[in-house]
């Protein structure tokens, strides 16, 4: 009682921690209930090889190499397209944008992210939306379902923008 006297207030006792101990015993069961789940990708790959038998005879067919089951993956690094030209002169950029990806082709793009020059933010971001919109003229089998991102470079080149493509990796 003469503790409340000097600071004003009680302290706290064991009690009232019960359900913060409560709360961390719950988090640590939790974790350890996740960290026991097995891969379930590893567990489709290995249902879909093959065991193989002994046999008395050798098999002279070839046996099919398995198809991967994970999901496709995008490459840590992009590839870099520059585009020059006023927006209205659509055949023109996209002749561009074809020209500069053609060793990529039969490559899927998953992201695209655009960056039109410009000193103004919403003149460069516009200019960059444009080149987006031309992606699936110049390449239809590389564009299509690519997710595209307008973004703005404020360097003092109206008219160009840089385009940074990740390919899916498989």
């Amino acid at each position: 009682m003469r503790d409340r006297f000097r600071t004003g207030r009680p302290r706290l006792r064991g009690v009232h921690l019960a359900g913060w101990l409560f709360a961390d015993m719950l988090l640590v069961l939790a974790l350890v209930a996740m960290g026991d789940q097995g891969d379930p990708v590893a567990a489709e790959r290995a249902a879909a090889t093959p065991t193989a038998t002994p046999s008395a005879t050798a098999s002279a067919t070839p046996r099919p190499t398995p198809t991967p089951t994970a999901p496709r993956g995008v490459e840590h690094d992009p590839v870099t397209v520059d585009v020059t030209g006023d927006s209205s002169d659509t055949a023109g950029l996209a002749a561009q944008i074809r020209k500069a990806t053609e060793r990529y082709a039969g490559r899927q793009a998953a992201v695209v992210l655009t960056f039109g020059s410009n000193r103004d933010p919403g003149v460069g971001q516009a200019y960059a939306h444009a080149v987006n919109g031309l992606l699936a003229q110049a390449r239809p089998d590389m564009f299509q379902g690519t997710t595209t991102r307008d973004f703005i470079s404020l360097a003092d080149n109206p008219r160009h923008a840089s385009l940074e493509i990740y390919f899916y990796t498989g």
